[in-house]
């Protein structure tokens, strides 16, 4: 007896629907549980203490913008952010220049020693920032670094120069070497040749360091603490700790101000998410 060929697809097709199904259920739970903080968060952000008091996981009864309004003008919320500003635009600027030219070296400028030292660049991302506090903390008293714009913004340019150096290098490796050798037939030099072709074909690894070291700087608290003792140079995630200590009992206007700081890097991946997705990718495929 023949079975039918659309039986045999139909049978196919059941079990094709239900691993989908499967899988499309995994990740919205995943999703789920990885959102979980941040509704916690914004939710929590807008009840009075009162009301978190007796209703910590509900929804608000009310929605209370009081806290927002303390953050925002009752505090030096903005100084913080302009601190944060500062040291966010300076180390990844930094980091990016050097780790350009870093890169560009390694990949396409063969000399001795270089892949020994793309294998030592990429061993120190593995490195944790604690272990290096210390003997930091000695070197920076003794020249006077403490509490400054440029010696922290020194510290988060080395500790994310590694991974921009990984990131490029395996992205500059991809692009023809055709497009090279044409550029130096027409007389261009190694830097003109990353100026006008290799950094305008890397844009998405560009765009994807940008944003990958400006969320690990805006969100760092340890150097900011230890390297930045001024109160006029406090960052806004170490603003905010303190601000945490200082009102320990009043979580809904912790939270406000969580929420306010986490806004300016949510708007800067939601504006590169395109490019930060094949940045990922980058050197992946060649």
């Amino acid at each position: 007896m023949t079975v039918p060929a659309s039986t045999i697809a139909q049978r196919r097709w059941q079990p094709a629907r239900a691993d989908r199904a499967l899988k499309h259920g995994v990740l919205l739970l995943a999703t789920f549980l990885a959102l979980v903080p941040t509704l916690f968060m914004i939710l929590t952000s807008f009840k009075s203490d009162e009301e978190y008091t007796y209703n910590k996981v509900g929804l608000p009864q009310a929605f209370v913008l009081d806290h927002y309004d303390n953050v925002l003008f009752q505090s030096p919320f903005f100084a913080w952010m302009g601190n944060s500003v500062i040291l966010v635009a300076g180390a990844v600027a930094l980091s990016t220049f050097v780790s350009c030219l870093g890169a560009y070296a390694i990949a396409r400028l063969p000399f001795k020693g270089s892949n020994l030292l793309f294998s030592v660049s990429t061993a120190l991302m593995a490195v944790p920032p604690v272990v290096m506090i210390v003997p930091l903390f000695v070197l920076y008293t003794q020249l006077g670094l403490i509490s400054t714009y440029q010696g922290t913004i020194l510290i988060y340019a080395g500790l994310i120069t590694p991974f921009s150096v990984y990131l490029l290098t395996t992205f500059f490796r991809t692009i023809p070497r055709e497009l090279f050798e044409a550029a130096r037939m027409d007389g261009a030099g190694d830097l003109l040749i990353l100026w006008r072709v290799v950094l305008p074909l890397s844009l998405p690894a560009l765009l994807t360091l940008v944003v990958v070291n400006a969320l690990y700087v805006w969100n760092d608290l340890l150097i900011a603490i230890i390297f930045l003792q001024d109160d006029a140079k406090r960052t806004l995630m170490a603003g905010i700790s303190v601000f945490q200590g200082r009102y320990d009992n009043q979580i809904p206007l912790t939270m406000a101000g969580m929420v306010i700081a986490s806004a300016p890097m949510i708007i800067l991946y939601v504006a590169f998410q395109k490019y930060f997705i094949q940045g990922l990718m980058a050197g992946s495929v060649k």
